[in-house]
């Protein structure tokens, strides 16, 4: 049972509860945090409701503009309630969107809500912003590092972290989840980074903004001079300023290089592709999807395609040199093009560098005697990085060229050549076959603004499985072979013989001693032998002088001698004749003469006239008469001188007489 001294305290206390309680009912006094913010709801005046939009700017029911900052906060009783929202906080490196829930109306072809002015882009003055015209939506401007103070009942703001906002209901949270998701899937809560060792270029597309004209593809640059502060949008920075500038939504030719860029991903994205490399010794042939359309600058004798400046749409005539480019490859395409010396191999499964031989294979041939072996072969060209865009504008690539041109060029070529030729003659004469077919192609080459620098083939081969020309082969591998014997013999016998002359050298080097003695041996016999002919020489002359002396001497005395026998002569001569002439005759004068030289005879011989002996007797007769001189031969040897000798005295006669 309770008492009056019970009820009185108690009573006291339920008073100040429900005092409390009616105080707070009546949101009469109301504490902040400093980290958060209020918001303030009006929930009755005399002014009414809010005629458009949920924000009461003149004072009507709804949500108040302005936001209550920290400390303590006194309200006229049962007329406000207020809503506590943390202070929004974006972190170091971050980007937050803002999404207005009142506001203008969006345009028939906008995307995001303008913020084209000062009191359009100042998000924690919500009055401002939407007494300015300020549209409702998703925004362009975004917030960079820092702490704002927003009525997140007007705006939500979308971090990677969270959403700060007021929602209205379940419906309106899913779409600011919705848009979250959105920009993770662009990373577009952090910036657009380019990193210097990455070598990559931005390929932006812009999502807001007028449409592109009819018949185009890539939207031109603009607002890129930095002098014109109200147009220079800085990468896509200020989308105000890019509209602003003339900027058409889609695909944009300009391209972000390295760097940091807080871009709205909202309004624009950005894709990373790598930079367009030109490696030394060729050159980067532009073909542009965009741009002016100009004239042709090829010239009148260039009949395959046009040639335009450089930045207008076509293939440009300039070609990029080696290098690397920030290059739009939505907005066109680079062909590399080789201008130093490359190879092209006809020969199934050898690739060059540049795959542009990839497809080629050996030559099929029909030789004179029809063999029909396949040529295997290498052609070195060269292309002038001045014709370049020639080359790109006649045949698409180079690739193009090679597979649909050249290919069947150079295998009509060889075909003409190997069907002149025997197997043999094919493989005994490959200079020759080089050089025709490497002046004949030389021609054929420049006709397509191609330089061809060397031909080189290798041997014929047989189809698999045939051995008619391994044969071949063999046969003039050992016809070789025998001409190697033949001449490696001829440099044996070459060695032998200089083997000779070395050892000849050896034994005149060792026997050099005596030689150099017998050499000086032989200047000494030289230089005496030389002396005692000078000594001869003398005596020569002497003796010459001396028969000479002599000579004269005997041929004065014999003069006169024969002087003396010629008077003598002449002298007998006379007498002779006169005794001739006295006997009568030459006759008588020799029949004197030739008794007085018998009767000489006969008294010089032993032989008697008259045989001392006779013998008689028949058998004897004819040695009794051999002791004697027969006077048949007397008469005879008398008969046969008396002529002769009358011949001679008449011949002695007149030389005697002269």
């Amino acid at each position: 049972m309770y008492t009056p001294d019970l009820i009185q305290p108690a009573l006291w206390a339920g008073g100040i509860v429900v005092l409390l309680a009616l105080l707070k009912l009546a949101n009469i006094l109301r504490y902040i945090p400093n980290n958060q913010v209020g918001i303030v709801e009006k929930l009755w005046t005399f002014r009414g409701s809010v005629a458009e939009g949920f924000i009461a700017l003149n004072g009507e029911a709804g949500f108040e503009p302005e936001v209550l900052r920290g400390g303590l906060h006194l309200f006229f009783p049962f007329m406000y309630r207020i809503h506590r929202s943390d202070l929004v906080t974006v972190g170091q490196g971050k980007i937050a969107y803002v999404f207005a829930r009142d506001g203008a109306p969006l345009g028939a072809s906008q995307v995001l809500g303008a913020n084209d002015t000062e009191d359009k882009s100042d998000f924690e003055d919500a009055r401002r912003f939407l007494q300015a015209g300020g549209q409702k939506g998703p925004q362009r401007k975004i917030l960079r590092e820092g702490t704002y103070a927003i009525n997140t009942t007007q705006f939500a703001i979308i971090t990677d972290e969270r959403v700060y906002g007021h929602a209205l209901s379940p419906q309106e949270q899913s779409v600011l989840d919705g848009m979250q998701l959105t920009i993770s899937e662009r990373w577009g809560f952090t910036p657009v980074i380019l990193a210097a060792g990455h070598d990559l270029v931005g390929i932006v597309t812009v999502h807001d903004g007028p449409s592109l004209p009819s018949g185009e593809i890539i939207a031109p640059e603009v607002g890129i001079d930095r002098n014109n502060s109200h147009t220079f949008h800085n990468n896509f920075q200020e989308p105000e300023r890019f509209l602003k500038a003339g900027g058409y939504r889609g695909r944009q030719l300009q391209v972000i290089v390295e760097g940091t860029w807080y871009i709205n991903r909202l309004f624009a994205t950005v894709e990373e592709v790598p930079k367009t490399v030109i490696p030394v010794g060729n050159v980067g042939v532009v073909i542009f999807y965009t741009g002016p359309r100009t004239a042709d600058v090829s010239g009148e004798q260039y009949r395959h395609g046009e040639l335009v400046s450089n930045g207008s749409r076509g293939v440009w005539k300039d070609p990029l040199l080696p290098g690397k480019y920030a290059f739009n490859t939505y907005a066109g395409k680079i062909e590399i093009i080789p201008t130093v010396n490359f190879i092209l191999k006809w020969v199934r499964g050898e690739v060059g560098a540049m795959k542009l031989d990839e497809n080629l294979s050996e030559i099929s041939l029909i030789t004179k005697d029809a063999f029909e072996p396949t040529l295997p072969l290498s052609v070195v060209m060269h292309i002038d990085y001045k014709k370049a865009p020639m080359i790109i504008q006649r045949f698409g690539d180079v690739k193009k060229l090679v597979e649909q041109t050249l290919d069947p060029m150079v295998s009509a070529v060889f075909k003409n050549i190997a069907q002149k030729m025997t197997l043999i003659e094919l493989l005994q004469n490959r200079a020759a076959v080089q050089d025709e077919s490497a002046s004949i192609m030389k021609a054929k080459f420049e006709t397509y603004s191609l330089d061809l620098q060397e031909v080189l083939i290798g041997t014929p081969r047989a189809a698999p499985g045939d051995q008619t020309i391994e044969n071949i082969l063999i046969q003039l591998r050992m016809r070789q072979v025998a001409r190697e014997q033949v001449e490696t013999f001829q440099e044996q016998e070459k060695a032998a013989i200089q083997e000779r002359t070395l050892n000849e050298a050896k034994a005149t080097a060792a026997a050099q001693s005596a030689l150099t003695q017998s050499l000086i041996q032989i200047k000494v016999n030289e230089n005496e032998g030389a002396a005692t002919l000078a000594r001869a020489q003398k005596d020569a002359e002497t003796r010459k002088v001396t028969a000479a002396a002599v000579g004269e001497q005997s041929r004065l005395e014999g003069q006169g001698e024969a002087d003396r026998v010629l008077a003598v002569g002449a002298a007998n001569a006379q007498a002779t004749k006169l005794s001739v002439d006295a006997y009568g005759g030459p006759e008588f004068r020799l029949a004197e003469q030739n008794f007085a030289k018998f009767a000489d005879a006969l008294t010089r011989i032993n032989q008697p006239l008259v045989p001392q002996f006779l013998m008689s007797g028949g058998q004897g007769q004819e040695s009794s008469n051999a002791g004697l001189i027969p006077t048949a031969m007397l008469s005879s040897m008398f008969g046969q001188m008396m002529p002769d000798a009358l011949e001679r005295l008449k011949a002695e006669a007149p030389r005697s007489t002269r």
